[in-house]
Protein backbone atom coordinates (compact mmCIF):
# COMPACT_ATOMS: atom_id res chain seq x y z
CA UNK A 1 0.00 0.00 0.00
CA UNK A 2 1.27 3.46 -0.92
CA UNK A 3 0.03 6.94 -0.06
CA UNK A 4 -0.24 8.64 -3.44
CA UNK A 5 -1.81 11.64 -5.14
CA UNK A 6 -4.24 11.25 -8.05
CA UNK A 7 -1.55 11.79 -10.71
CA UNK A 8 0.64 9.18 -9.02
CA UNK A 9 -2.29 6.76 -8.93
CA UNK A 10 -2.66 7.20 -12.70
CA UNK A 11 1.01 6.37 -13.12
CA UNK A 12 0.65 3.38 -10.83
CA UNK A 13 -2.31 2.04 -12.82
CA UNK A 14 -0.48 2.45 -16.13
CA UNK A 15 2.57 0.68 -14.72
CA UNK A 16 0.42 -2.19 -13.43
CA UNK A 17 -1.55 -2.53 -16.68
CA UNK A 18 1.62 -2.62 -18.78
CA UNK A 19 3.19 -5.14 -16.44
CA UNK A 20 0.16 -7.44 -16.52
CA UNK A 21 -0.69 -7.19 -20.23
CA UNK A 22 1.93 -6.81 -22.94
CA UNK A 23 -0.76 -5.57 -25.34
CA UNK A 24 -0.98 -2.29 -23.42
CA UNK A 25 0.99 0.51 -25.09
CA UNK A 26 1.23 4.18 -24.16
CA UNK A 27 1.66 7.01 -26.66
CA UNK A 28 1.37 10.75 -26.86
CA UNK A 29 3.32 13.98 -26.85
CA UNK A 30 6.25 13.93 -24.40
CA UNK A 31 4.97 10.81 -22.61
CA UNK A 32 8.23 8.89 -22.95
CA UNK A 33 11.50 10.67 -22.23
CA UNK A 34 9.88 13.54 -20.32
CA UNK A 35 7.22 11.46 -18.57
CA UNK A 36 4.31 13.67 -19.61
CA UNK A 37 3.51 17.31 -19.00
CA UNK A 38 2.07 16.46 -15.57
CA UNK A 39 4.43 13.47 -15.00
CA UNK A 40 1.67 10.87 -15.38
CA UNK A 41 3.89 8.59 -17.47
CA UNK A 42 7.21 9.13 -15.72
CA UNK A 43 9.33 6.00 -15.59
CA UNK A 44 7.26 3.99 -18.06
CA UNK A 45 9.62 4.21 -21.02
CA UNK A 46 12.63 3.39 -18.86
CA UNK A 47 10.90 0.22 -17.69
CA UNK A 48 9.06 -0.96 -20.81
CA UNK A 49 11.08 0.55 -23.64
CA UNK A 50 10.38 2.90 -26.51
CA UNK A 51 8.37 0.32 -28.48
CA UNK A 52 5.66 0.30 -25.80
CA UNK A 53 5.92 3.94 -24.67
CA UNK A 54 6.01 6.09 -27.80
CA UNK A 55 6.80 9.79 -28.02
CA UNK A 56 4.53 11.06 -30.79
CA UNK A 57 4.73 14.26 -32.90
CA UNK A 58 2.61 17.27 -32.00
CA UNK A 59 -0.29 15.90 -34.02
CA UNK A 60 -3.40 14.83 -32.12
CA UNK A 61 -5.15 13.55 -35.25
CA UNK A 62 -2.20 11.26 -35.95
CA UNK A 63 -2.04 10.02 -32.35
CA UNK A 64 -5.75 9.19 -32.30
CA UNK A 65 -5.64 7.55 -35.74
CA UNK A 66 -2.65 5.41 -34.80
CA UNK A 67 -4.44 4.35 -31.62
CA UNK A 68 -7.56 3.28 -33.55
CA UNK A 69 -5.39 1.15 -35.84
CA UNK A 70 -3.48 -0.36 -32.93
CA UNK A 71 -6.70 -1.21 -31.11
CA UNK A 72 -8.29 -2.77 -34.19
CA UNK A 73 -5.23 -5.01 -34.57
CA UNK A 74 -5.32 -6.33 -31.01
CA UNK A 75 -3.28 -3.88 -28.95
CA UNK A 76 -4.67 -1.81 -26.06
CA UNK A 77 -3.36 1.71 -26.63
CA UNK A 78 -3.61 4.36 -23.93
CA UNK A 79 -2.96 7.72 -25.55
CA UNK A 80 -2.59 11.06 -23.87
CA UNK A 81 -3.84 14.41 -25.13
CA UNK A 82 -1.86 16.97 -23.14
CA UNK A 83 -4.85 19.22 -22.37
CA UNK A 84 -8.53 18.82 -23.17
CA UNK A 85 -8.38 22.02 -25.19
CA UNK A 86 -6.21 20.16 -27.71
CA UNK A 87 -8.60 17.22 -28.03
CA UNK A 88 -10.66 18.54 -30.93
CA UNK A 89 -8.17 17.51 -33.60
CA UNK A 90 -8.73 13.93 -32.43
CA UNK A 91 -12.52 14.12 -32.47
CA UNK A 92 -12.94 12.92 -36.06
CA UNK A 93 -10.98 9.73 -35.35
CA UNK A 94 -12.86 9.15 -32.10
CA UNK A 95 -16.37 9.70 -33.42
CA UNK A 96 -16.04 8.50 -37.01
CA UNK A 97 -13.91 5.43 -36.31
CA UNK A 98 -13.25 4.46 -32.68
CA UNK A 99 -16.88 4.82 -31.58
CA UNK A 100 -18.27 3.08 -34.68
CA UNK A 101 -15.86 0.22 -35.27
CA UNK A 102 -17.84 -2.43 -33.41
CA UNK A 103 -21.06 -1.47 -35.19
CA UNK A 104 -19.41 -0.98 -38.57
CA UNK A 105 -17.89 -4.48 -38.54
CA UNK A 106 -20.90 -6.11 -36.84
CA UNK A 107 -18.71 -7.06 -33.89
CA UNK A 108 -15.82 -8.54 -35.87
CA UNK A 109 -13.55 -5.73 -34.67
CA UNK A 110 -13.57 -3.73 -31.48
CA UNK A 111 -11.60 -0.66 -30.42
CA UNK A 112 -10.21 -1.10 -26.89
CA UNK A 113 -8.41 2.22 -26.60
CA UNK A 114 -8.27 4.75 -23.78
CA UNK A 115 -7.86 8.47 -24.32
CA UNK A 116 -6.42 10.17 -21.25
CA UNK A 117 -6.66 13.94 -20.96
CA UNK A 118 -6.17 16.42 -18.13
CA UNK A 119 -9.24 18.64 -18.05
CA UNK A 120 -10.89 21.49 -16.19
CA UNK A 121 -9.74 24.78 -14.74
CA UNK A 122 -8.25 25.89 -11.48
CA UNK A 123 -4.52 26.00 -12.27
CA UNK A 124 -4.40 29.50 -13.84
CA UNK A 125 -3.58 28.17 -17.28
CA UNK A 126 -4.45 29.77 -20.63
CA UNK A 127 -8.00 29.15 -21.86
CA UNK A 128 -7.09 26.28 -24.19
CA UNK A 129 -5.76 24.44 -21.14
CA UNK A 130 -8.92 24.76 -19.01
CA UNK A 131 -11.68 23.06 -21.01
CA UNK A 132 -14.55 21.05 -19.49
CA UNK A 133 -16.34 19.75 -22.58
CA UNK A 134 -17.21 16.25 -21.36
CA UNK A 135 -20.80 16.60 -22.65
CA UNK A 136 -19.49 16.52 -26.24
CA UNK A 137 -18.28 12.95 -25.76
CA UNK A 138 -21.19 11.87 -23.59
CA UNK A 139 -23.47 12.70 -26.52
CA UNK A 140 -21.60 10.39 -28.91
CA UNK A 141 -22.84 6.77 -29.16
CA UNK A 142 -20.09 4.20 -28.74
CA UNK A 143 -17.91 6.17 -26.33
CA UNK A 144 -17.67 5.59 -22.59
CA UNK A 145 -16.74 8.67 -20.51
CA UNK A 146 -15.10 8.30 -17.09
CA UNK A 147 -13.98 11.00 -14.63
CA UNK A 148 -12.07 9.99 -11.46
CA UNK A 149 -12.23 12.19 -8.36
CA UNK A 150 -9.71 10.61 -5.99
CA UNK A 151 -6.45 8.63 -6.12
CA UNK A 152 -8.14 5.31 -5.34
CA UNK A 153 -10.84 5.83 -7.97
CA UNK A 154 -8.28 7.00 -10.52
CA UNK A 155 -6.33 3.77 -10.04
CA UNK A 156 -9.29 1.40 -10.15
CA UNK A 157 -11.24 3.16 -12.90
CA UNK A 158 -8.23 3.52 -15.20
CA UNK A 159 -7.52 -0.20 -14.91
CA UNK A 160 -11.16 -0.90 -15.75
CA UNK A 161 -10.99 1.49 -18.72
CA UNK A 162 -7.89 -0.25 -20.10
CA UNK A 163 -9.62 -3.62 -19.76
CA UNK A 164 -12.78 -2.42 -21.51
CA UNK A 165 -13.28 -3.79 -25.05
CA UNK A 166 -14.57 -0.46 -26.35
CA UNK A 167 -13.18 3.12 -26.42
CA UNK A 168 -13.06 5.05 -23.16
CA UNK A 169 -12.53 8.79 -22.69
CA UNK A 170 -10.75 9.10 -19.34
CA UNK A 171 -10.79 12.72 -18.15
CA UNK A 172 -8.49 13.60 -15.26
CA UNK A 173 -9.34 16.76 -13.24
CA UNK A 174 -5.94 18.40 -13.13
CA UNK A 175 -6.90 20.81 -10.33
CA UNK A 176 -6.87 17.86 -7.93
CA UNK A 177 -3.89 16.00 -9.40
CA UNK A 178 -1.91 16.74 -6.23
CA UNK A 179 -4.61 18.05 -3.90
CA UNK A 180 -4.46 15.17 -1.44
CA UNK A 181 -3.02 11.71 -0.99
CA UNK A 182 -4.72 8.41 -0.23
CA UNK A 183 -3.56 4.93 0.55
CA UNK A 184 -3.86 2.94 -2.68
CA UNK A 185 -3.12 -0.77 -2.88
CA UNK A 186 -1.33 -1.66 -6.11
CA UNK A 187 -3.11 -4.98 -6.48
CA UNK A 188 -4.36 -4.65 -10.05
CA UNK A 189 -7.99 -4.65 -8.91
CA UNK A 190 -10.28 -2.58 -11.12
CA UNK A 191 -13.29 -0.63 -9.88
CA UNK A 192 -16.64 -1.10 -11.61
CA UNK A 193 -17.48 1.19 -14.50
CA UNK A 194 -20.98 2.51 -15.19
CA UNK A 195 -21.91 3.01 -11.53
CA UNK A 196 -22.06 6.04 -9.28
CA UNK A 197 -20.22 6.12 -5.96
CA UNK A 198 -22.21 7.28 -2.93
CA UNK A 199 -19.58 9.13 -0.92
CA UNK A 200 -21.86 10.16 1.93
CA UNK A 201 -25.26 8.94 3.04
CA UNK A 202 -27.96 11.50 3.77
CA UNK A 203 -31.72 12.01 4.10
CA UNK A 204 -32.48 15.68 3.38
CA UNK A 205 -30.99 16.45 -0.03
CA UNK A 206 -29.02 14.73 -2.81
CA UNK A 207 -25.91 16.45 -4.17
CA UNK A 208 -24.78 15.02 -7.53
CA UNK A 209 -21.35 15.86 -8.93
CA UNK A 210 -18.14 14.47 -10.44
CA UNK A 211 -14.46 15.26 -10.90
CA UNK A 212 -12.81 18.11 -9.02
CA UNK A 213 -16.15 19.51 -7.82
CA UNK A 214 -16.48 16.54 -5.47
CA UNK A 215 -14.23 18.37 -3.02
CA UNK A 216 -16.33 21.55 -2.87
CA UNK A 217 -19.47 19.44 -2.53
CA UNK A 218 -18.03 17.46 0.39
CA UNK A 219 -17.12 20.74 2.07
CA UNK A 220 -20.71 21.91 1.61
CA UNK A 221 -22.00 18.65 3.09
CA UNK A 222 -19.79 19.24 6.13
CA UNK A 223 -21.18 22.76 6.58
CA UNK A 224 -24.75 21.54 6.20
CA UNK A 225 -24.17 18.84 8.80
CA UNK A 226 -23.29 21.52 11.34
CA UNK A 227 -26.80 22.91 10.79
CA UNK A 228 -28.40 19.50 11.18
CA UNK A 229 -28.94 19.00 7.43
CA UNK A 230 -28.09 15.55 6.11
CA UNK A 231 -26.79 15.64 2.52
CA UNK A 232 -26.22 12.57 0.37
CA UNK A 233 -23.21 13.05 -1.93
CA UNK A 234 -23.03 11.10 -5.18
CA UNK A 235 -19.94 10.98 -7.40
CA UNK A 236 -21.24 10.06 -10.86
CA UNK A 237 -17.74 8.88 -12.00
CA UNK A 238 -18.95 7.27 -15.26
CA UNK A 239 -20.80 9.96 -17.18
CA UNK A 240 -21.63 7.62 -20.06
CA UNK A 241 -23.38 5.26 -19.63
CA UNK A 242 -25.11 7.09 -16.80
CA UNK A 243 -26.15 5.22 -13.65
CA UNK A 244 -29.51 6.90 -13.09
CA UNK A 245 -30.70 4.09 -10.83
CA UNK A 246 -28.41 5.22 -8.00
CA UNK A 247 -29.39 8.86 -8.43
CA UNK A 248 -33.12 8.06 -8.57
CA UNK A 249 -32.91 5.86 -5.48
CA UNK A 250 -31.24 8.69 -3.59
CA UNK A 251 -33.74 11.33 -4.74
CA UNK A 252 -36.62 9.03 -3.83
CA UNK A 253 -35.23 9.09 -0.29
CA UNK A 254 -34.37 12.80 -0.01
CA UNK A 255 -36.92 14.45 -2.32
CA UNK A 256 -34.49 17.18 -3.31
CA UNK A 257 -31.51 17.39 -5.68
CA UNK A 258 -28.77 19.85 -6.62
CA UNK A 259 -26.41 18.99 -9.49
CA UNK A 260 -22.97 20.58 -9.54
CA UNK A 261 -20.47 20.67 -12.39
CA UNK A 262 -17.69 22.93 -13.64
CA UNK A 263 -18.62 22.69 -17.33
CA UNK A 264 -20.76 25.29 -19.06
CA UNK A 265 -24.44 25.18 -18.15
CA UNK A 266 -26.28 24.79 -21.48
CA UNK A 267 -26.61 21.16 -22.59
CA UNK A 268 -24.22 20.00 -19.87
CA UNK A 269 -24.39 16.54 -18.33
CA UNK A 270 -26.27 18.10 -15.42
CA UNK A 271 -29.09 19.01 -17.79
CA UNK A 272 -29.41 15.36 -18.84
CA UNK A 273 -29.54 14.21 -15.22
CA UNK A 274 -32.19 16.85 -14.46
CA UNK A 275 -34.21 15.77 -17.50
CA UNK A 276 -34.15 12.12 -16.47
CA UNK A 277 -35.16 13.06 -12.93
CA UNK A 278 -38.14 14.93 -14.40
CA UNK A 279 -39.06 11.95 -16.58
CA UNK A 280 -38.55 9.17 -14.04
CA UNK A 281 -38.56 10.78 -10.61
CA UNK A 282 -40.98 13.69 -10.75
CA UNK A 283 -43.26 12.20 -8.12
CA UNK A 284 -40.34 11.92 -5.67
CA UNK A 285 -39.38 15.59 -5.89
CA UNK A 286 -40.47 18.12 -3.27
CA UNK A 287 -38.60 20.99 -4.99
CA UNK A 288 -37.31 21.82 -8.47
CA UNK A 289 -33.93 20.35 -9.36
CA UNK A 290 -31.22 22.99 -9.19
CA UNK A 291 -27.98 23.19 -11.17
CA UNK A 292 -24.81 24.99 -10.06
CA UNK A 293 -22.44 25.14 -13.02
CA UNK A 294 -19.87 27.06 -14.97
CA UNK A 295 -21.01 29.74 -17.39
CA UNK A 296 -21.68 29.68 -21.12
CA UNK A 297 -18.39 31.31 -21.96
CA UNK A 298 -14.74 30.43 -22.37
CA UNK A 299 -12.96 30.05 -19.04
CA UNK A 300 -11.77 33.60 -18.17
CA UNK A 301 -8.08 34.00 -17.50
CA UNK A 302 -6.48 34.16 -14.09
CA UNK A 303 -8.33 36.64 -11.88
CA UNK A 304 -11.85 35.57 -12.88
CA UNK A 305 -11.15 31.85 -13.05
CA UNK A 306 -12.40 31.22 -9.53
CA UNK A 307 -15.55 33.21 -10.26
CA UNK A 308 -16.31 30.90 -13.19
CA UNK A 309 -16.12 27.67 -11.23
CA UNK A 310 -18.86 26.77 -8.73
CA UNK A 311 -17.84 27.84 -5.23
CA UNK A 312 -19.00 26.46 -1.91
CA UNK A 313 -20.97 29.71 -1.45
CA UNK A 314 -22.87 29.21 -4.73
CA UNK A 315 -23.55 25.56 -3.93
CA UNK A 316 -24.76 26.40 -0.42
CA UNK A 317 -27.08 29.09 -1.77
CA UNK A 318 -28.66 26.61 -4.20
CA UNK A 319 -29.03 23.99 -1.48
CA UNK A 320 -30.71 26.39 0.93
CA UNK A 321 -33.07 27.63 -1.77
CA UNK A 322 -34.01 24.04 -2.55
CA UNK A 323 -34.56 23.22 1.12
CA UNK A 324 -36.78 26.29 1.59
CA UNK A 325 -39.12 25.26 -1.23
CA UNK A 326 -42.45 24.27 0.32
Amino acid sequence: MSEVALIEAVNMALMRAMQDDERVVVLGEDVGINGGVFRATVGLQARFGSERVLDAPLAETLIAGMSVGMAAEGLRPVFEIQFMGFIYSAVDQLISHAARLRNRTRGRLTCPLVLRAPYGGGIHAPEHHSESTEALFVHMPGLRVVVPSSPSRAYGLLLAAINDPDPVIFLEPKRIYRLLKQDVIDDGEALPLDVCFTLREGNDITLVTWGAMVYEVLQVADQLAKDGISAEVIDVATLKPLDMATILTSVEKTGRCVIIHEAARTCGVGAEIAAQLAEQGLMFLMAPVQRVTGYDTVMPLYRLEQEYMPSTARILAAVRQTLEFA
